[in-house]
């Protein structure tokens, strides 16, 4: 392992070399090795072993005090002749953060745990006002499939639990027909809280709930994301075409395949539908399998 106190003489010498102003300790040896003595020719320094930084101008005499304003480097030739030629084999790396310390996203970062406190947390849009509980999803974080519908009903904002209802029991049918277990998928929806008599969310109330989204598919990365659903399909795919022209397709959500089809709340409605949603996700099982 290398010698701390040699490694901080190197950096003070690429310092100098590079024309900063020299480092005076408190044993009053400059860097070079010299004795750096005042206006009076005396030495002196500091006697509590801690470093003190002061101007020194070319005749190497050391200013009153420590400076307290910018002072012109000299040149550094002038203070690097007679020094060693820098290192190139300094010995160690500064490795950049992993995240952006300076980021006020509370997302930024957040794991799936980060991410549900948030969401039961949220005051970000109307809904939470009459919620009883907010329903962040639910499913293993490393799930090949990720199901997206539109929010939580009656049943769900009851148990805090996505697709818990009929159309639950519904999606948990049509996930067993194409061999993927409920158990095996992660479920969630585009708002986290229950829409007032179960209508559509309100574009402020998407835009409020989308970040979590984000960052719940950025954590998971599945292979593929089945959007139930008009409004999940505009909201990942930022489109306003109709879910019929968007079924029958590979989308993209940020390079990840996705499959649009209808919800199970409107297959107990509309059960004509039901042949369409097994195209569907069909093509979504054959995406898992490639």
């Amino acid at each position: 392992m290398s010698d701390p106190r040699a490694l901080f003489r190197r950096y003070l010498e690429q310092q100098i070399a590079l024309g900063q102003p020299a480092i005076v300790w408190s044993t009053d040896r400059r860097i070079d090795g010299s004795a750096d003595r005042g206006a009076d020719g005396q030495t002196g320094g500091q006697t509590d072993g801690m470093a003190e930084r002061r101007d020194v101008d070319p005749s190497g005499r050391r200013s009153v005090g420590p400076s307290t304003r910018p002072s012109a480097a000299p040149p550094a030739r002038r203070w690097a002749k007679d020094l060693p030629a820098i290192p190139t084999d300094i010995g160690f790396v500064l490795e950049a953060p992993t995240q952006d310390l300076f980021s006020t996203d509370p997302l930024a970062a957040a794991d799936m745990s980060a991410v549900e406190r948030l969401v039961h947390a949220c005051t970000n849009c109307g809904l939470h006002e009459k919620r009883r509980h907010a329903v962040p999803g639910e499913g293993p974080r490393e799930a090949r499939l990720v199901v997206v519908g539109e929010g939580p009903g009656a049943t769900e904002d009851e148990q805090g639990r996505p697709f818990v209802g009929r159309a639950g029991e519904l999606l948990t049918e049509i996930l067993a027909a194409i061999d993927c277990p409920r158990e095996t998928v992660y479920i969630c929806n585009v708002v986290k809280c229950r829409p007032p008599e179960n209508r559509k969310p309100a574009a402020d109330e998407i835009e409020a709930c989308m970040p979590y989204l984000h960052r719940q598919l950025a954590i998971i990365r599945p292979k593929v994301i089945l959007a139930m659903g008009g409004t999940a399909a505009e909201a990942l795919l930022h489109t306003k075409a109709s879910l019929g022209s968007l079924r029958n397709k590979v989308h993209q959500y940020r390079g990840i395949p996705l499959i649009v089809t209808y919800h199970p709340a409107a297959l107990l409605r509309n059960p004509n539908w039901k042949r369409p949603t097994w195209d569907d996700v069909r093509i979504a099982r054959q995406l898992l399998d490639q």
